[in-house]
């Protein structure tokens, strides 16, 4: 049939982990979805992905998560040092680990194959912005859709596009990421230590002997692989032992930004915000991205007017506030004032003797407040 039109609810842009997470919990809930990237190729990435404890929820939910084969890490406390306190902030949950540490690309490919199995992936189609809008028809490999909404997951690429309209925050900043094995045992436990010239996160990588660990990290300073090992080494020597860092480090630029509401499209992971990695809740707030957009359904008819523009009002909240947090705390440690050293421990203090407020920050790392409700 030539002419025939096939009508889809979402057709979602971008086959990434926060796109393709996002169609397949559209699918659980009886949507009729459609997935569509420019590239063929299962992209290749060995970095580590933390995942707190609502998104492990929800990946077992949609029934991913118990298909990961190489035993998640949990992350069952996480210790926060910095060179201005003179204290550590130790932060633990009672009932549960904090977090787990997965691998990226095995999350990936899990989730990538689930698409394929549904037959809701299309590849190689490179649709330029301009031609893409709901209710239209979109010429698919010489086919015609059409879709009642349309779902950005394109990453950081959203910013480059004139028909996006982001507001960034580039600081010229940069994350390292790599591993290293180490002597003495992991214990669980992950580190963030802040310093003068950027954060630098320590987390356990799976690994049977847990003496496997990854870390990230980020400045707008210049540092070689020798610089960067010598610096983990004299942060985590104690507490880990020799270390052995792989041959390889990954560089990758960071573009802090949120993207400004379009009534014509919904924007989910870091389409519609990034966010430094200080805090390492990027990833995690794109899967509130999609929980939003899942319980929205549930009071809202797909056809509502103003459907994007609560989607984006429930979100926009919570992006801003860690958006501005992160930026925040990047420019209180790289800054010489004196008066945002004190600051600094001031907040140290708070978080370390006002239990409410401690208690408060565990669980809204481990994604169990929502600001949005």
């Amino acid at each position: 049939m030539k002419n025939k039109i096939h009508k889809y609810d979402f057709l979602v842009v971008g086959a990434g982990l926060i796109g393709s997470i996002a169609a397949l919990a559209l699918v659980q809930k009886k949507n009729k979805v459609l997935v569509i990237d420019k590239k063929n190729n299962t992209p290749i990435d060995n970095r580590t992905l933390a995942v707190n404890a609502n998104s492990t929820d929800f990946l077992k939910k949609i029934g991913v998560w118990n298909n990961i084969k190489s035993n998640p890490q949990p992350i069952n406390k996480i210790v926060i040092k910095d060179d201005i306190s003179t204290h550590s902030l130790i932060f633990e949950d009672e009932i549960e680990p904090m977090g787990n540490v997965i691998f990226n690309k095995e999350l990936f490919k899990i989730s990538r194959q689930k698409l394929e199995n549904l037959k809701i992936l299309k590849t190689n189609v490179n649709l330029e912005t301009n031609e893409i809008s709901p209710n239209k028809n979109i010429l698919i490999n010489g086919q015609k859709y059409l879709f009642k909404k349309i779902i950005f997951s394109i990453g950081k690429n959203v910013t480059t596009n004139q028909r996006h309209k982001s507001v960034i925050f580039d600081q010229q900043h940069f994350s390292y990421v790599g591993f290293f094995k180490h002597i003495k045992l992991h214990n669980d436990t992950a580190y963030e230590f802040f310093t003068s010239t950027g954060p630098l996160a320590v987390l356990p990588a799976p690994d049977i002997n847990k003496n496997k660990s990854t870390f990230i990290y980020s400045s707008k300073k210049k540092i070689n692989k020798i610089q960067l090992e010598s610096l983990i080494k004299k942060k985590i020597n104690n507490s880990h032992g020799k270390l052995t860092f792989d041959k390889s480090i990954s560089k990758f630029p960071i573009v802090p930004h949120i993207t400004k509401n379009n009534d014509n499209f919904i924007y989910i992971g870091d389409s519609l915000k990034s966010i430094h990695p200080v805090a390492g809740q990027g990833w995690n707030l794109g899967i509130k991205d999609i929980q939003t957009l899942c319980k929205l359904l549930d009071s809202h008819s797909i056809d509502a007017k103003n459907f994007n523009k609560i989607y984006y009002s429930r979100r926009i909240l919570e992006s801003t506030i860690y958006l501005t947090f992160t930026s925040a705390l990047n420019y209180l440690y790289e800054s010489k004032i004196s008066l945002n050293k004190r600051v600094i421990d001031l907040g140290f203090k708070i978080l370390k003797n006002i239990k409410l407020v401690r208690n408060l920050f565990i669980k809204q790392a481990m994604g169990r407040v929502n600001l949005t409700d």
